[in-house]
């Protein structure tokens, strides 16, 4: 949601400071339990001021969602319609999904504890975008099982296995941990993959297809904040 019209990039930039800000207070506090003033005391904004940059503490945590839904469900979106294997583009969705919960380990908390506190059409917005991010999810598994690489899995459950084993990577990782995005994504890929299989012998080699892939295309950027700059590609 942007903010008054008529700002230049130092508003912007100051507004983006206080909802980072509130990520890590609602984070660390809970959303419910953090006040404006707490807000305001963390920023150095009195109430007023803090208002005319964020118009209301609802809008905080819009924002905050939005930090990690739009470009995620963006960026799945541009992997899932890539000419490439199922198993591959699973593959870099994963990498794109676990690339954003490091970036925003704050804000993926309060998306996955807060989201319920907001009302009316914008909480049905995020359910809706959590929708669509696992029907990419279904729709790439159901291409893997079509073609012969999976095994006929019940779709539903798969999805939410490839869910579960991602999303509660925020509780524990690190920034700074040993493991980064590629490690985990390969071996949680691994893990699902081995699961899925029709047969594990006939698994592709779905780390070679993915360096391969970030080798030929690296205007292709598996970050969701990143551009996506399909016509400067190799080709």
């Amino acid at each position: 949601m942007p903010g008054p019209p008529g700002h230049g990039p130092g508003f912007e930039v100051r507004r983006e400071k206080i909802i980072d800000t509130a990520a890590a207070l609602f984070a660390r506090q809970g959303y419910a339990a953090t006040s404006i003033n707490d807000l305001g005391r963390a920023v150095g904004l009195a109430k007023g001021a803090l208002y005319y940059y964020i118009g209301s503490k609802e809008n905080l945590l819009i924002e905050i969602q939005s930090r990690v839904l739009d470009p995620l469900l963006a960026r799945a979106r541009q992997i899932a319609d890539l000419d490439e294997p199922p198993l591959l583009r699973l593959r870099l969705l994963s990498e794109s999904l676990l690339t954003i919960i490091f970036r925003r380990l704050d804000h993926i908390w309060v998306y996955e504890h807060d989201y319920r506190s907001l009302g009316g059409r914008e909480l049905e917005r995020i359910l809706r975008q959590r929708a669509d991010f696992e029907r990419l999810i279904t729709g790439l598994l159901a291409e893997a099982v079509e073609e012969g690489t999976f095994r006929a899995v019940e779709l539903d459950l798969a999805t939410l296995q490839f869910v579960n084993l991602h999303h509660p990577t925020y509780q524990w990782v690190w920034p700074e941990d040993r493991w980064d995005a590629t490690l985990l994504s390969a071996e949680y890929c691994a893990t699902l993959f081995r699961g899925f299989a029709a047969s594990v012998d006939g698994l592709p080699d779905v780390e070679a297809l993915a360096a391969e892939f970030k080798r030929a295309r690296p205007a292709l950027h598996l970050d969701p904040e990143a551009t996506w700059d399909a016509v400067s590609a190799a080709s």
